[in-house]
């Protein structure tokens, strides 16, 4: 189950109990579905209770005591412990959650953690004559779009060699009615910087990756290609996520999220390899690496609404820090012949090479397949 299918089966718990009459509330639209806070267990946590406690003229945690049945009753979900005021911490099947999230993932590409549609919202981006204002008020705008919003953004100032070099453009330039303030202000980069010198996908990274409070740096970090740069390992594991599909096309195999036996190194067997073949989930194969990927569309969602373009960035790093050391065991090693956890793990590093793609899409910046 993915956090949006899981979303989905909370609201759906709540019209059940509606329907039931044991709630007496306007179903939500949306449900918060997000990693457990200090406090919490499970693999998700959600406030629906709190959310509609006041609405149904009970406390929240009553709220919640009527919801646990209806979630535990949902396939795909294992237990449902009640905690805090009234927050349901839902543990999944590790097994299904983890072949339903690649899955997704894959049927959505590149636009995993998109909106399914217009949702009517129309945002004004107004930002002053400013290099970085107009970059973030960019990534900003593609945030908003990928969840629904029509976008419109508007500067007091521009010049045309921000788009020819960094790619950015606005809607109109002048000055705005009072009505509209300037509504993007993120702290300038400093007069001795000039992120323009660093090309469109480092000089975007620059200026996006720290948060607004933050005062950015532009200097040649962005452009070695070595650990400590972090658009680099951003990068380089999308091109290690794409070389795997070359390289398993050669090998005659494709990806396939259904999980398979997992080859687990060290194992005590008495085989000259050492090795033992056991069936587990993708969730014990790469349980970071999953757990980052099943947060990306609440990180989009969160980008967008706080128009905070580095969040999505840090998550890009986060994602991509998960995968790099499951990446090299994709492949068959030596004399392996390509099995059925080879094509789960290929589909895996598929999905990180979708997600890291979508993401550095929305901030402006190339995914090169080859680095």
């Amino acid at each position: 189950m993915t956090p949006v299918e899981l979303s989905r089966t909370v609201l759906h718990a709540v019209r059940r109990a509606v329907d039931a009459g044991e709630l007496s509330v306007a179903v939500p639209t949306r449900a918060v579905v997000a990693p457990p806070g200090p406090g919490g267990c499970g693999d998700y946590a959600t406030g629906i209770a709190l959310q509609l406690a006041r609405p149904a003229g009970q406390p929240p945690l009553k709220v919640a005591e009527v919801l646990r049945p209806h979630l535990l009753g949902a396939d795909g979900i294992t237990d449902v412990v009640l905690t805090g005021p009234g927050f349901l911490n839902i543990s999944l099947d590790r097994a299904a959650s983890g072949v339903g999230l690649v899955g997704e993932i894959l049927r959505r590409g590149e636009r995993y953690g998109y909106a399914d549609g217009p949702d009517g919202r129309v945002v004004q981006l107004h930002c002053p004559h400013d290099l970085r204002a107009v970059v973030v008020a960019d990534a900003a705008a593609r945030l908003l779009r990928s969840q629904g919003a029509l976008v419109r953004v508007t500067a007091e100032g521009f010049e045309d060699a921000w788009t020819s070099v960094l790619g950015v453009a606005v809607d109109a330039v002048g000055r705005a009615p009072a009505e509209l303030p300037v509504n993007v202000r993120p702290v300038p980069a400093p007069g001795s910087a000039d992120p323009m010198s660093l090309g469109r996908d480092a000089g975007r990274w620059a200026l996006l990756h720290p948060a607004a409070h933050d005062r950015p740096l532009a200097g040649d970090q962005y452009l070695v290609q070595r650990e400590s740069n972090p658009l680099f390992r951003v990068r380089y594991a999308h091109a290690r996520a794409r070389a795997a599909t070359r390289n398993a096309a050669d090998l005659g195999f494709t990806a396939a999220p259904d999980p398979g036996p997992v080859t687990v190194a060290g194992s005590d067997t008495g085989t000259p390899t050492g090795t033992a073949t056991v069936t587990a989930p993708l969730a014990d194969v790469a349980p970071e690496l999953l757990a980052a990927l099943a947060d990306h569309p609440r990180v989009l969602a969160a980008a967008a609404d706080h128009r905070a373009p580095d969040r999505l960035a840090r998550h890009l790093v986060t994602v991509a820090d998960a995968a790099l050391p499951f990446l090299p065991t994709v492949l068959p090693r030596g004399g392996e012949k390509p099995s059925a956890a080879h094509r789960a793990r290929l589909a895996l590093a598929e999905a990180v090479g979708a997600v890291l793609a979508g993401g550095l899409d929305l901030l402006g910046i190339d995914a090169p397949d080859h680095l």
